[in-house]
């Protein structure tokens, strides 16, 4: 596990790569499906209707957020405001620490320099991202809730990935080496 302090530091071509395999990584199709599976069973996007064809926009919109986001939040914000998108695990103290200090992240990163600062990255990134999504989203959620909740969606997600990030290790330690170790 690579600590904070520790990390070198990231250069931007670095960022969009990181940008482009958290966007197209095998992972990220059926992870889209079944975000795409919840918004078809909400009626989100109602002047779609249902079926497949809804299915299909809805897929394709639920995969341009995700990437835009991705883009947005881990390589062209962090570039201009010179910040690492890196997530950090904590990997040691109490479940409550480690779980607040990785919801924490959303809101405080590391500069490229090493400072810690607030995320423009996150907030800011996803606020964009959330924005552009306008473009291609029906016009009945082109309004400012429709924005603010794709926005928040976003950050939302970003924070869950978070403490996946940092409880991961430990989850798979267990199940390749079971309880006893």
């Amino acid at each position: 596990m690579e600590k904070e302090d520790e990390a070198p530091r990231v250069t931007t071509k670095q960022t969009f790569r990181m940008a482009a395999l958290g966007s197209f990584d095998p992972f990220v199709y059926p992870f889209v499906a079944l975000t795409t599976e919840a918004a078809q069973l909400e009626h989100q996007e109602a002047s779609w209707g249902g079926g497949p064809k809804a299915y299909a926009k809805r897929y394709a919109t639920a995969f341009g957020d995700n990437a835009i986001g991705n883009f947005m939040t881990t390589a062209i914000v962090p570039a201009l405001f010179k910040q690492d998108p890196r997530y950090f695990e904590l990997g040691e103290g109490s479940v409550a620490r480690r779980l607040a200090y990785a919801a924490s992240r959303a809101a405080v990163t590391r500069a490229r320099d090493g400072r810690r600062e607030f995320n423009i990255s996150e907030i800011g990134g996803n606020a964009v991202g959330a924005g552009v999504s306008n473009l291609y989203h029906p016009v009945d959620d082109r309004t400012l809730a429709g924005t603010l909740e794709r926005w928040g969606s976003q950050v939302l997600w970003d924070t869950v990935s978070n403490e996946l990030k940092e409880f991961w290790p430990d989850i798979r330690h267990r199940l390749h080496h079971g309880h006893d170790s």
